[in-house]
């Protein structure tokens, strides 16, 4: 199991940073090899269905997931957005918090744990490495509006 967070500032107001990181079908844009199909019609909330798929032919993957809580930002209160990871290989759940931050910006904070469900442990070191990587240049991406 591999836990992770990441902490962001941005020239966003917290609206708009939960609006672009809570894009699901944008997370293909961003990620890699992956493609990404919204199962449920909109808008989101407790309850919506995504599957991202990653990789290229036989080699590829389902990460199923659930958004189980939806709380957008206020003015006054932070939004947290929490995903359960139901996929076949890919376990674990994500967090998104966003707050309002100093200035008018928004503070992002991105926490995840993952389980890949065939990798053994002592890969955990390499998965953890690669994932702070990969899921920092998509909330980066996704962010910057790219």
């Amino acid at each position: 199991m591999v836990t992770f967070e990441l902490v962001r500032t941005v020239p966003l107001s917290p609206e708009e940073a939960w609006s672009r990181l809570t894009a699901w079908h944008r997370h293909g844009d961003v990620v890699p090899v992956t493609r990404v199909t919204v199962r449920t019609p909109a808008p989101t909330g407790e309850g919506t269905v995504f599957v991202a798929r990653t990789g290229v032919g036989p080699l590829a993957f389902d990460d199923r997931m659930e958004v189980t809580v939806w709380q957008p930002p206020s003015h006054t209160t932070p939004g947290l957005c929490r995903l359960e990871k139901l996929g076949r290989v890919v376990l674990g759940w994500a967090e998104i918090e966003v707050h309002p931050g100093p200035g008018g910006r928004a503070r992002v904070i991105w926490r995840e744990e993952l389980r890949m469900r065939f990798l053994p442990s002592f890969l955990d070191p390499a998965v953890r490495v690669v994932a702070r990587r990969v899921f920092g240049r998509a909330v980066n991406r996704l962010l910057r509006g790219v």
